[in-house]
This record gives structure tokens, sequence and C-alpha cells, in this order.
């Protein structure tokens, strides 16, 4: 009997709580509405094109036989690919290098704006900006005038002084080159980042260390930058997916530079080539997966050490 009326209470409560009042029925079809686009668009721009591009890297174009199932035969000859090997390499060298110069401007940089002891601050804070809103394509372009060997203003300016002709993209320099760009358009994005971090800590906690007799380095070395570091952190990963995605920078300067440059100077543009002028689009999705799996590993190893070493000193 008991066991009875537990069941039929039971029922009666999953009963209540499947029933949906108007007013509540009205709110989930209005949310849905909402929210339909964005998963529409995510599906048609994002999930479709990487499942169709994964189907294609798994078949091979031939002259005799037509296009034909491989399986993973393009990953196994990606994998053993110099050219993909050299521009990960190359790509791995740009990350060491540039993103530490990249990020410690850009903290130098946040961190004076945010001791308020900077005149013109906001000028300064617009100025360093300024260069992220400018395209891409055209950053390169002014660049790639701006390094002209033999129209470049520098080079032109070097000359007048008796210094010779600088060559700012021959083999020895196209990588630092490119990297001053990169760090150029990008200082101020990485700097808004941390800067809009430290405008969230506690103004408490400063007052607190200057009345311990604190200088302004030692808050920014022991309050402020532990308080930011997980906006750093996401600097630092943004850096590390957009140093693998290089692409504007050298397919542009390509064609004043292109023995220093190349084909394959970066993944991104050694698939590109691979895709739309060898007319390979099976290689190149291989190579666009692989590329893919590269940056998720270096990404979470870079995340997973950060973590155990704020781990280990907490």
């Amino acid at each position: 009997m008991t066991t009875t009326r537990r069941t039929s209470a039971t029922g009666q409560k999953s009963t209540s709580r499947k029933r949906v009042s108007p007013s509540q029925r009205s709110k989930n079809i209005a949310a849905y509405f909402f929210v339909g686009p964005f998963v529409l668009a995510f599906l048609s721009l994002f999930v479709v094109p990487l499942v169709y591009s994964g189907y294609l890297s798994l078949f091979k174009t031939q002259l005799i036989g037509g296009t034909v199932f491989v399986a993973f035969d393009n990953y196994v000859q990606a994998v053993a690919d110099p050219a993909f090997l050299a521009s990960i390499g190359r790509m791995g060298l740009f990350l060491l290098i540039q993103v530490p110069i990249m990020l410690l401007l850009s903290l130098i940089i946040a961190l004076a704006l945010d001791s308020g002891r900077v005149r013109g601050s906001r000028f300064v804070r617009l100025a360093v900006f300024v260069p992220y809103a400018v395209p891409g394509v055209v950053a390169a372009l002014m660049w790639g005038y701006l390094y002209g060997k033999d129209f470049g203003p520098i080079s032109q300016v070097s000359r007048g002084l008796g210094l010779g002709t600088l060559d700012f993209l021959s083999s020895e320099t196209v990588i630092p080159s490119i990297m001053n760009i990169v760090i150029w358009q990008f200082v101020g994005y990485n700097m808004i980042i941390m800067f809009a971090a430290l405008r969230s800590v506690p103004a408490e906690l400063y007052e607190a260390a200057q009345v311990d007799g604190a200088g302004q380095l030692r808050i920014a070395w022991s309050i402020k930058i532990p308080a930011i570091r997980p906006a750093i952190m996401l600097t630092v990963i943004f850096s590390v997916i957009g140093s693998f995605q290089l692409f504007n920078e050298p397919n542009l300067l390509y064609k004043i530079a292109p023995n220093a440059i190349g084909t394959a100077f970066s993944p991104n543009l050694y698939a590109y080539n691979v895709a739309f002028i060898n007319q390979n689009v099976n290689y190149a999705a291989a190579l666009a997966f692989l590329l893919g799996i590269v940056i998720m590993i270096v990404s979470y190893v870079v995340q997973l050490s950060a973590q155990r070493r704020e781990g280990a000193s907490s």
C-alpha cells in the first residue's frame, strides 16, 4: 500500500515537472529563436567545412584512376614531408622568439599605463592599439614598402648616410623582419587585454603595499603580475595559435623576396600553395588537420606547464 502511494506520488511529481507553463514555453521558444541563427552559422561555417575537409583528406586524385580512397596515406606523406616539417620548425622558432618579446612589451606598457604616471595615457593607449586596427594585408604591404631594398625609405636614408643598402628581406633577415611586423601589429591588442585585467585588481592591495613601503616595481612584480596571470595566459595561448597560423605577411612579401621566403615559409602558406597552386586539395586538407593537431598539442603543453608552475608556487 505504502509502495503504491509512493509510486503514485512520484508519478504525480514527474507529471508536474513535465508540465510547462505557457509563459515558460514562450521563453523557451524565444531562447531557441535567438540561439538558432548562431547554431546554424556554427554548423554551416565550421562543422560542415571541417567534416568535408576531413573527408577530402582521405582521398587522392591521380591522373590514372581518378580520385581513389587512400585512408590515411596523405597524413603519412605529410608527416614525412620535409617542406611541411621545415615550416613547422620555422614557426616554432618564430614562437620562441617573437611571442616573449611581444608579450613583454605589452606587459610593460600595460603596467606603465596602469601606474597612472604616464602623461597622455589615453593617447598612448590609443596609439599603441591603432596598429591592430590596420588590416593585416595593409600592414604587410606597408612594411614591405618600408623594407624595400631598392625603393624603401629606410634603405634610401641608409644609402644617403653612406651606410650602404640594408636588406631586410634576405634569407638571414626575413624572419626577424616578419617578427617585427607581427609585434608592431599585436602589441596593442595584448596590451589592452592586460590593461583591462589590471583595472580589475582592487586598489586596496596597492594602498596596503605602499603603506608597507613597497615601490612601483615591487607592487608590479608581487601584486599586479600574479593578479593578472590568467589574462597573461590567455594572451600566450592566442599568440601560440596566431604564430602557427601566420599567412598574410609571408604571402604578400613573397612577391618582393621569393628566394628568401619560398612557398613553404609557414604551414598555412604551404597548405595554401598545395591546394590552389598545385591543385592538390586532398593533401592540403591533411596538412591543415595536422597543423590543427600541432597547435592543440603546443597550446595544451603551454597551458599545462603554466598550471603546474602556478601549483608549485602556491
